[in-house]
C-alpha cells in the first residue's frame, strides 16, 4: 500500500483523491488545504489538515496547487529527503525545494469538479530527479491509470503547450461558435455531432490528413461570405488568422 498526502483542494487534487480512494493499492492518509472548510465534505473519509506542522510521514507528497504557488508550498514542508512531486505541466521540477526528493506527477487531462473522469484513461506523465524514485511513482500512477509515460522536462513542456491548443483554445472556439449561432437563433447543439466526429477523426488520422473546409479548398467566395457574416471584430480576426494558417499549412 502506497501512502499519499495530498496538498491542495482544486480540480486536480479532487480528482486525484477520488481516483486514489477507488484504488486498493493507495491510501490517502492526509489532505492539506489552508482553508479547511473547502474540504469539509471529506472530513469523514480522510484526515483534513490546515497546518504543515501536523503533516505525517508518507511515501509520496503530491502538491496540486496553482503553478505560482508550487515553489512556496514546497519550501514550507517541514521535512527533507522525502519524495515530493507536483502535478503541473509547465512548472520545472527544480522549482520544488532542493531539500526534497523531487518529481512530477502530471495527469494530462482537463479537470472540472462537476465533471466525472475515468482516470484509467488519463495519461500520467512522470519525471523524477533521482532514478531510484521512479519505481515508486510509476507504481502509484499505474494504480489509477492504464496510460503511464516517463518523459523529460522538454517533452512535458511541449505536451502542456499542445494541451493549451487542443483544449483551452479549442474550447474558446466553441464559445465563439456558440455566440455566432446564438446571435441568429440557431441551435449550437446541432454542431455537437460535428465536434464529436472531429475529435474521433484524429484518433485514426493525423490532424493534417483530417483537415477539411473552405480554407483548405481556398474557397474564396465562401471565406468572403463568412467574414461578412461575422459581427464582432475579434471573431473576424480569429477567422482570418486560422484561415491564413490552414492555407499556409496546405500550400493554398
Amino acid at each position: 500500500m502506497i501512502t499519499v498526502v495530498l496538498i491542495g483542494a482544486g480540480n486536480v487534487a479532487t480528482h486525484l483523491y477520488k481516483a486514489f480512494s477507488a484504488s486498493e493499492k493507495v491510501s490517502v492518509t492526509q489532505w492539506f488545504n489552508r482553508h479547511r472548510e473547502t474540504l469539509e465534505s471529506y472530513k469523514n473519509e480522510v484526515e483534513i489538515i490546515d497546518d504543515f506542522s501536523n503533516i505525517k510521514e508518507a511515501d509520496v507528497y503530491i502538491i496540486a496547487v496553482s503553478d505560482d504557488a508550487i515553489s512556496k508550498v514546497s519550501r514550507k514542508l517541514p521535512f527533507k529527503n522525502r519524495l515530493v512531486v507536483h502535478t503541473s505541466g509547465s512548472v520545472i521540477m527544480h522549482d520544488l525545494d532542493k531539500k526534497h526528493r523531487r518529481g512530477v506527477f502530471y495527469p494530462l487531462q482537463t479537470f472540472s469538479k462537476s465533471a466525472d473522469i475515468d482516470f484509467l484513461d488519463v495519461p500520467i506523465c512522470l519525471e523524477v530527479l533521482d532514478k531510484k524514485d521512479y519505481p515508486l511513482i510509476k507504481t502509484l500512477a499505474r494504480a489509477i491509470s492504464n496510460n503511464v509515460k516517463r518523459i523529460n522536462s522538454d517533452q512535458r513542456a511541449a505536451l502542456h503547450l499542445g494541451a493549451v491548443f487542443v483544449n483551452n483554445f479549442t474550447n474558446q472556439l466553441y464559445r465563439v461558435a456558440h455566440e455566432i449561432t446564438e446571435s441568429q437563433g440557431a441551435e449550437f447543439d446541432l454542431l455537437k455531432p460535428l465536434i464529436t466526429e472531429t475529435a474521433k477523426k484524429v484518433q485514426n488520422l493525423s490532424p493534417y490528413q483530417a483537415q477539411t473546409g473552405p480554407a483548405l479548398r481556398n474557397d474564396k467566395k465562401t471565406i468572403k461570405n463568412h467574414l461578412e457574416l461575422i459581427e464582432k471584430s475579434s471573431h473576424k480576426e480569429i477567422y482570418e488568422l486560422l484561415t491564413k494558417s490552414i492555407k499556409k499549412t496546405h500550400g493554398r
